[in-house]
């Protein structure tokens, strides 16, 4: 007998119906249908035995303990409870796709649980619930952690027809670092939903978004690079000089041998790190380039005093050097 058949056994006399969802998530209509009372219901909710996870949903106590041990695990649950008010024709999606996929979301992530079902249903969200309606195409959902998702190309486009562009490239750049979807793939997803509401900006999103950024940090600052006219820097460019490797940098514009690095909130925690990144600056600077340095307030909020910044630096860099001055 395995634990959640015993489990289940010894919760209650009336046998459970076996369901395929995660941790056996089940309906009132089962619970009736399999022979429960809605005062039985109450008494085993009322004992701790059933769990009341939202709208007509519960779930085993001892399973749901196990599968809520973890905060994605949690989320996993709350989504599933969901999805089994919605019938089979729903997915979870949009930023609950994404955190579920661990993908990355620029901003305040919103608590309530995104779904998405096929057009034709008339249920409507509900408090905690957000419900889209949207076409389904078999290539465009998957399974994550026990619960239906929407692929990462499809929960890329939807987040990117929905938000800001910087918070889609964070979210695109974030699924092809992670290799939870490709460039092609992305593509034709975006093409598939050409005629939906903000196609043009996923579109957008699809074509500027760039594996090499690293981090949400360096995505959002690609596109202030952009906003404010800046040529495209190479990302992640290795760089040296006296014929040795100094070392790899976050953005590069090599017709100005000019450096700009996206410095983190925890890049200088650590004594040694920041000892590490004044060497290695003065050693850059040695060789004849010029480095910026921003921060995340910067870059996010004063966007074009980080594009004066290294356009101070491009000046810098074309003008004549003095004889016997680093190369």
């Amino acid at each position: 007998m395995s634990l959640a058949t015993g489990i289940l056994a010894a919760m209650t006399s009336n046998k459970l119906p076996e369901t395929a969802r995660l941790a056996n998530i089940v309906t009132t209509a089962e619970l009736l249908s399999a022979g429960f009372t809605t005062a039985h219901i109450r008494t085993s909710v009322g004992r701790g035995e059933l769990i009341r996870l939202g709208r007509g949903t519960f779930v085993p106590a001892e399973l749901a303990r196990s599968v809520s041990s973890t905060e994605s695990g949690t989320l996993a649950l709350r989504a599933a409870a969901a999805l089994a008010s919605l019938g089979p024709q729903a997915v979870a999606s949009h930023h609950t796709a994404a955190r579920l996929l661990g993908l990355d979301l620029l901003g305040r992530v919103p608590r309530e649980i995104a779904i998405t079902r096929v057009p034709g249903s008339s249920r409507k969200s509900w408090p905690g619930v957000r419900v889209h309606s949207a076409a389904l195409p078999a290539g465009h959902v998957g399974t994550r952690a026990g619960v239906p998702v929407t692929v990462a190309a499809r929960t890329v486009a939807d987040l990117a027809r929905a938000s800001s562009f910087r918070a889609g490239v964070v979210v695109a750049d974030s699924a092809l670092r992670k290799k939870r979807t490709t460039r092609q793939e992305l593509q034709a997803v975006v093409a598939s939903c050409r005629r939906w509401p903000g196609a043009e900006r996923a579109a957008a999103v699809a074509a500027f978004a760039d594996p090499l950024s690293e981090s949400p940090l360096e995505s959002i600052s690609s596109v202030a690079f952009r906003d404010c006219g800046l040529p495209q820097p190479q990302l992640q460019a290795w760089l040296g000089g006296d014929g040795r490797v100094i070392g790899r940098v976050d953005f590069y514009w090599e017709q100005f041998r000019t450096i700009a690095e996206a410095d983190g909130m925890m890049k200088y925690d650590n004594p040694h790190e920041a000892s590490y990144q004044l060497r290695r600056d003065a050693d850059l600077r040695e060789a004849g380039f010029e480095v910026v340095h921003f921060g995340w307030d910067e870059i996010y909020l004063k966007p074009m005093q980080v594009a004066a910044s290294i356009r101070a630096a491009f000046r810098r860099a074309s003008r004549p050097r003095a004889p016997g001055s680093a190369a």
